[in-house]
């Protein structure tokens, strides 16, 4: 049987999870392109102070890859990036990886898809699958005067631990999960943290235990162990995934819970300036067990003003003051709509991913678009990435487009997109569930499209994995057999 050619770009979670499948399932003709030097992702571009993983550690991780040396219930992003290299390695998947190249487009021309890389070249493959994550363009805020600052700026995805920062005043613009991590880290090693928030966050209060050398040696001894927090994990978030996809008692268990960890910061100015003016998920929720006891402390300084302005040597606010610093950082997320943007990428009739996209990102079932044949996405448009693993959502999606190739392989097709119609039908019924979640209910929040509904999947991540791990029905999409020449 001929073996496909196959792309994947990008080597985070998603790029490593679908080469590890293609290798399970017998497909080893396949490239994995990395702008960056190394695997990891976000998890390698990101290695700010105080950098923890919001998901339990023995369900954020590969089944195929079940890791018995976690050192805590959260890790801390080296862990996380150490895990992710250790498994790209032990499958050898370094000797398919090209790492330092960029693919800058892709055009698909009538039979099979012609890949150009930063270097100049280009290539032809069958597939291209596209593991590019949506958290790797830094979205860097239109402040004026942010580039006149004498000091030093940097986002926290850019952390430039050449920068000494003993004896320094350190600002922080952002209060989502990096900010609140990058404060409580900072807090009590410098001299002053200035928090600047535009929008406060409910958290959830935790505790980030460390696993005992006992516990560690037993999952070592008992691999299999390791499957039982993971279900474990698995059934509770698919409890707590209720409450964002339905209004009800979980919903209001959570409020009452981050309202009550809220009622732990003593003075009550601080704490009405901490307390948010939406319901709990409608943003993502942080998950902390230091930040509100950090903010109270007389050397870290929260400021709810909004900046006008950036002097050479401070952050100037609406109200006229000057908070001087010496290095502000940037928590300010993401362009988390980007996806495999800026490649160029254009489909039949000439179509570009651009245009597709005029409107918004938009896919079927997360994986798919109409128009682009043999493209495949992982962690694409519509998949479930609120407060869920990506470690699973990847593993869901490769399987279906493992399935896909074994049909492709089997001469069942020679290209295949689904059909605009179903597109539009997805995406209606996305949309006419999207009022009953949680993120339609009063927030502005990264999960949401220009039409002010989410952009995520609007039911349980259960239900998305039973979905994409189901048998693809023929009528959703355009299969096409290769056109013999002369025909």
């Amino acid at each position: 049987m001929n073996s496909p050619r196959i792309a994947i770009v990008g080597a985070g979670i998603s790029g490593i999870c679908m080469a590890v499948a293609l290798q399970r399932a017998g497909f080893t003709d396949f490239t994995i392109y990395e702008k960056g030097a190394d695997y990891g992702g976000t998890w390698r571009d990101n290695s700010y102070p105080g950098l923890v993983c919001d998901v339990p550690s023995r369900y954020y991780q590969f089944r195929f890859a079940m890791n018995p040396e976690w050192t805590h219930l959260y890790s801390a992003g080296p862990e996380i990036r150490q895990y992710l290299v250790g498994v790209a390695r032990e499958h050898g998947l370094h000797r398919s990886t090209r790492f330092d190249t960029e693919v800058t487009g892709a055009v698909f021309d009538g039979s099979a898809w012609q890949v150009t890389t930063s270097e100049g070249g280009t290539r032809e493959f069958d597939f291209v699958l596209c593991a590019t994550g949506f958290l790797h363009h830094p979205n860097r805020p239109d402040i004026p005067g942010l580039d006149e600052f004498g000091g030093t700026v940097m986002h926290s995805a850019r952390w430039q631990h050449d920068v000494e920062l003993t004896g320094k005043r350190v600002g922080v613009i952002g209060t989502g999960s990096t900010g609140t991590q990058l404060v409580s880290a900072l807090a009590g090693k410098v001299p002053r943290v200035v928090m600047f928030q535009r929008t406060p966050q409910w958290i959830l209060p935790t505790v980030n235990r460390a696993y005992s050398p006992v516990s560690k040696r037993l999952y070592q001894a008992i691999p299999a162990l390791g499957q039982l927090p993971y279900l474990f994990n698995r059934a509770a978030f698919a409890v707590f995934s209720q409450g964002l996809v339905h209004p009800g008692r979980v919903r209001r268990l959570i409020q009452w819970v981050v309202e009550r960890n809220l009622r732990s910061v003593k003075d009550p100015e601080l704490r009405r300036k901490l307390t948010p003016d939406y319901q709990a998920m409608c943003k993502r929720l942080v998950v902390s067990d230091r930040f509100y006891q950090v903010v109270q402390r007389p050397d870290v300084a929260l400021v709810t003003e909004g900046i006008d302005r950036i002097e050479k040597d401070a952050v100037v606010t609406a109200d006229g003051q000057r908070h001087e610093l010496d290095i502000i950082v940037l928590a300010t997320g993401f362009d988390s709509h980007a996806f495999m943007r800026p490649m160029a990428i254009t489909g039949t009739g000439g179509r570009t991913l651009d245009q597709a996209w005029a409107e918004g990102p938009r896919a079927f079932e997360g994986v798919m678009m109409p128009d682009f044949p043999n493209l495949f996405m992982l962690v694409g448009p519509h998949s479930p990435f609120a407060n869920h693993p990506l470690t699973a959502v990847a593993e869901a999606q490769s399987s279906r487009i493992v399935g896909w190739l074994r049909r492709w392989q089997a001469g069942e097709f020679a290209t295949i997109a689904p059909t605009g119609a179903a597109t539009d039908r997805f995406n209606a019924r996305m949309r006419a569930a999207a009022p009953s979640t949680v993120w339609t209910t009063g927030c502005q929040s990264w999960y949401l499209g220009k039409d002010g509904l989410p952009e995520l999947w609007p039911w349980t991540p259960g239900a998305y994995e039973k979905l994409i791990r189901s048998t693809p029905d023929p009528v959703d999409y355009d299969l096409r057999q290769r056109v013999a020449i002369g025909k």
